[in-house]
C-alpha cells in the first residue's frame, strides 16, 4: 500500500502515457532497454506520473513496468488494467516495487461500447465499476478509474459511475475522449457538469485523456483545466493510437506561456509566477528527440514546440524583427525548451539584415557596396537552392574577395605522375600578370601534396 501524491487544486498534474498509449502507435514499439531509457528521462524532467505499460498484455510489458517501478526516483509509476480481477492483480504485482505506485483501471460506459464491445447492460457495467475499483484498492490506495469513451456516454449514467468509483476508493477519475470526438466547449461543459453533479467529486482529482482525431486534443484539455480538470494524460510528441494523443510539450508550454491567463482558473492571482506544472521545460527537446529516435516516429517540421521549424525564421520581415527584438515574432525563448537558440534559416525570402547577421557570425564584415554585391549573389543562389548553408555563404564571400583583387597568376597547366613503384610528382605552370610563364616540379607524399609543393615553390619565385 502506498500513499498517492497529493494533488493541490492550484496546480496541474502531468500524467505521461508515452510508454503505454504512445507505444500503441503502429511501428512505435520499443525494446525493454529503450523503455527504461525513456522512463528515466521522463522521471528527470519532472513528470508527475508515468504510465509505464499494460502488464497483462505480455511478459515483456510486465517486465518493463516492474523494472521501471524499481528504478523510479520521483514519479508515481502507474500500470493499466482492464476490469478483470486477473488484470488488476497482475498490474499490482508489476508496480509493487515503486516508491509510489498507482493502478489505472478502466471500463467502457458509452452505449455503443456497452452494446457491441462489452455486450452488457448498464446496470451490469455499474456493478463492474464498483468491483474493479474495490479490487484495485485492495492493492494500493492510489487508484485511478477511467470511463472509456466518456465523451459519448450518457451524462446521468456517467455521473452515477463516477460517484460509484469514488465511493469504492478511486482517488482519480479520468474522463477520456477516447475517439477524439469532442470539441473544446463540449469537453469543458462535460467537466464542469461532472464537478456540479457528482456529490463526492471533491474527494478525487479529475483527469482527462484524449485523442487527436479532429486535431482538438490540446484545445480540449486546456478547456478542461479551466473547468476543474487537474490531471492531463498526454504523450511526448503526441504519439499514440490513430491520430495520437494530446501532446505533452504543447500542453506544458501553453500553461507556461499563458500562465497569467490560466492562473485565475486555478485560484491564483493572475500575476503569480509559480509554474502550473512540475515539468522542467528545458528537458523537452531532448526527450522529444529521444522518443522520436527510439520509435522511428519523425516529428513533422512544423510541429509546435519541438518541430525543426518551431523556432526558425526565413521571412525577411520576421528575421529583421527577431534580430532587433525576439518578442516581435517569438512568444517562447528557444532556450526554455532546451535549445541553444532560435534559428535564422536563410532562403529566398530572407532579408539583408539576416544575411549580414549570419556573415558576422561567421566572422565576415563587408562594406556596404561589397555587402550589396554579395547579397545579390545570395539571392540569385537562393532562387535555385532551397536553403543556403554556411559553406554557401563562405563561397559567396570568397568569390567577392577574389573579384576585388587583381589576379597575380593564371594557371596554365598541371601535370601529375604517380603509380606503383613511382614517387608522386607534379609539374605546375603559371602565367604572371606581365605575361611571363613560370614552371616548377615537386615530389610529394601523394599527387595532391605534390601539386601543393610545386605551388609553394612558385610562390617563392621573385
Amino acid at each position: 500500500m502506498t500513499t498517492p501524491a497529493k494533488s493541490d487544486k492550484d496546480r496541474v498534474v502531468i500524467f505521461d502515457t508515452t510508454l503505454r498509449d504512445g507505444e500503441q502507435c503502429p511501428g512505435a514499439t520499443m525494446t525493454h532497454e529503450e523503455k527504461l531509457e525513456v522512463a528515466e528521462l521522463l522521471d528527470t524532467m519532472g513528470v508527475d506520473i508515468i504510465e509505464a505499460g499494460f502488464p497483462i498484455a505480455s511478459e515483456g510489458d510486465f517486465a518493463a513496468v516492474h523494472e521501471i517501478a524499481k528504478r523510479s526516483k520521483n514519479a508515481v509509476i502507474c500500470g493499466l488494467s482492464r476490469a478483470a480481477p486477473k488484470d488488476i492483480d497482475r498490474c499490482a504485482e508489476a508496480i509493487k516495487p515503486a516508491k509510489r505506485n498507482r493502478i489505472h483501471t478502466f471500463l467502457s460506459t458509452s452505449p455503443v461500447h456497452m452494446k457491441y464491445k462489452l455486450q452488457k447492460e448498464p446496470h451490469e457495467v455499474y456493478e463492474m465499476v464498483i468491483a474493479q475499483v474495490t479490487r484495485a484498492r485492495s492493492h494500493t490506495d492510489n487508484v485511478e478509474w477511467s470511463a472509456e469513451d466518456g465523451t459519448r456516454t450518457e451524462f446521468d449514467f456517467l455521473c452515477r459511475c463516477v460517484e460509484a468509483a469514488i465511493k469504492a476508493g478511486a482517488t482519480t477519475i479520468n474522463i477520456p475522449d477516447t475517439v477524439g470526438y469532442a470539441t473544446p466547449s463540449e469537453f469543458g461543459d462535460l467537466i464542469a457538469g461532472i464537478n456540479a453533479h457528482v456529490p463526492s467529486i471533491d474527494q478525487a482529482v479529475i483527469s482527462v485523456h484524449g485523442h487527436n482525431d479532429l486535431g482538438l486534443a490540446v484545445a480540449n484539455f486546456l478547456e478542461a483545466v479551466k473547468n476543474g480538470a487537474r490531471q492531463l494524460e498526454c504523450t511526448i510528441n503526441g504519439i499514440g493510437e490513430r491520430a495520437g494523443n494530446a501532446s505533452l510539450e504543447e500542453l506544458v508550454m501553453a500553461l507556461h506561456v499563458r500562465r497569467s491567463y490560466f492562473n485565475p482558473f486555478l485560484g491564483r492571482p493572475a500575476e503569480s509566477s509559480e509554474p502550473l506544472t512540475g515539468v522542467r521545460t528545458e528537458e523537452i527537446t531532448k526527450t522529444s528527440r529521444l522518443v522520436s529516435n527510439l520509435t522511428g516516429m519523425a516529428v513533422q517540421p512544423n510541429k509546435a514546440i519541438v518541430g525543426a521549424n518551431a523556432f526558425a525564421h526565413e521571412s525577411g520581415i520576421h528575421q529583421d524583427g527577431v534580430l532587433k527584438n525576439r518578442l516581435t515574432y517569438e512568444i517562447i525563448d528557444a532556450r526554455t525548451v532546451g535549445l541553444a537558440d532560435n534559428r535564422i534559416s536563410l532562403g529566398k525570402l530572407s532579408g539583408r539584415s539576416a544575411f549580414r547577421a549570419r556573415l558576422e557570425d561567421l566572422g565576415y564584415s563587408l562594406e556596404r557596396d561589397d555587402l550589396d554585391d554579395a547579397f545579390a549573389r545570395f539571392k540569385e543562389l537562393a532562387d535555385r537552392k532551397r536553403e543556403i548553408s554556411d559553406r554557401d555563404l563562405e563561397a559567396i564571400v570568397s568569390e567577392q574577395v577574389q573579384q576585388q583583387s587583381e589576379a597575380r597568376f593564371l594557371l596554365r597547366g598541371v601535370q601529375v605522375s604517380c603509380g606503383t613503384g613511382l614517387r608522386p610528382t607534379a609539374t605546375v605552370t603559371l602565367e604572371t600578370s606581365d605575361g611571363a610563364e613560370l614552371t616548377e616540379a615537386a615530389i610529394g607524399t601523394g599527387p595532391v601534396d605534390a601539386v601543393c609543393q610545386a605551388l609553394n615553390r612558385l610562390a617563392r619565385v621573385p
